[in-house]
């Protein structure tokens, strides 16, 4: 990965020629975990991400992920300082050294608000969705789609501004199916990668010939758009009641009855979230659609449950 690290003393770590004190842990999850850290030179606080690699395969998955960070330098995406593969006897951890936003995730934010027994006022969202607008128009410039987005996934800045990170399951945005074994290869590898509660219909059940296209996300974003909006993901509570979400998606979406929002905000949560991909718009057009929707009116600021 070109870049050495060494552990210089208990509680401090030697990365990319810079030394970082080891503050606490910020998250855990099954193969990873991220450390906030303090850089000795600079004063910055950083989030450490390491990865557990138990094989050549898990160690080609986060050089991956590094190579797609690479790609971009865009306010709206999570940028890479600096990363490392360190040696753990027989097995490996990537380290990935990424900026800290002290605003934690869209989904804490959406909770937080939840507990309180208040809504995201319109103005807000329109405001946040654009920005996760951006960073996607970003990827799907560059040929690739992110694949995993959810609102755990989208980082807030203290300004609002969202962060796209989790990169490990962008891919190629154009994959052609052209039989049977190739469908069941992008099945099995939607059902590794995409969080089920946000994976778009066509990745269910993939048929023997067919286009995977960006407009995954496309469906993705409409998940995290109702997310702000009523307080969860539209089949969460489908999943967790542990019923089939693959054939929720088949259906046309619902919506909570509400007043609390434009009914252009419900036309476009509508557009993205279109069973048929090649009904859905793409990035662009949504972007062109929201420059045309108006901040909510005042007074909407927070509603009440």
């Amino acid at each position: 990965m070109g870049q050495t690290l060494c552990v210089c003393s208990r509680g401090t770590v030697s990365l990319g020629g810079a030394r970082y004190l080891l503050l606490h842990r910020l998250a855990e999850g099954g193969f990873s975990y991220v450390d906030l850290v303090e850089g000795l030179r600079d004063g910055r606080f950083y989030a450490l991400k390491r990865i557990l690699c138990h094989d050549k395969e898990d160690r080609q998955a986060a050089l991956h992920e590094v190579e797609m960070h690479g790609l971009f330098d865009h306010p709206n995406i999570l940028r890479l300082v600096a990363h490392c593969m360190v040696e753990k006897g027989a097995k490996h951890e990537a380290w990935l050294l990424l900026p800290y936003v002290k605003g934690g995730t869209l989904w804490r934010e959406v909770e937080a608000l939840r507990e309180k027994g208040t809504f995201m006022p319109e103005q807000r969202i329109l405001l946040i969705l654009h920005g996760i607008c951006r960073g996607l128009q970003a990827i799907h410039s560059k040929g690739y789609a992110h694949r995993d987005l959810k609102p755990t996934n989208v980082l807030l800045d203290e300004d609002d501004q969202p962060v796209l990170m989790d990169l490990g399951s962008m891919n190629q945005a154009r994959i052609e199916v052209n039989n049977s074994r190739e469908a069941m290869a992008v099945q099995d590898w939607a059902a590794q990668r995409c969080t089920i509660s946000y994976r778009a219909p066509e990745l269910f059940t993939v048929p023997s010939q067919c286009v995977i296209d960006e407009r995954t996300d496309i469906w993705s974003l409409g998940c995290v758009l109702y997310c702000m909006m009523f307080g969860e993901g539209p089949y969460d509570a489908i999943f967790q009641k542990g019923d089939s979400v693959a054939l929720a998606v088949q259906n046309p979406l619902t919506l909570p009855s509400t007043t609390r929002y434009s009914a252009a905000l419900q036309r476009l949560l509508f557009s993205m979230m279109t069973v048929n991909p090649q009904e859905r718009p793409s990035i662009n057009e949504i972007l062109h659609q929201l420059e045309g929707l108006q901040p909510a009116p005042a007074g909407q600021d927070t509603t009440q449950i």
